[in-house]
């Protein structure tokens, strides 16, 4: 086995990266839905309502799991 002390202690860059950059991107994502909530919060019902949605499905719907069979297809 002819391994090297800098092979074996060197750490390696790309996957630290791809790490950190696996993190930010998820905290990205829970402001930005945590924001929508928010946002949906401050709506009324007749506000939801035309969105397809009623105030019980608000942190699905930031989610993406709330279907609105309405909705047209594209």
């Amino acid at each position: 086995m002819s391994a090297t002390l800098s092979t074996i202690v060197r750490p390696a860059h790309g996957a630290f990266l791809r790490t950190f950059n696996a993190c930010w991107q998820r905290i990205a994502r829970y402001c930005v839905r945590r924001a929508a909530i928010t946002s949906l919060r401050e709506l009324d019902d007749k506000a939801l309502r035309d969105l397809g949605i009623v105030r019980s499905q608000i942190e699905a719907a930031a989610y993406g799991f709330v279907n609105n069979p309405n909705r047209a297809r594209r």
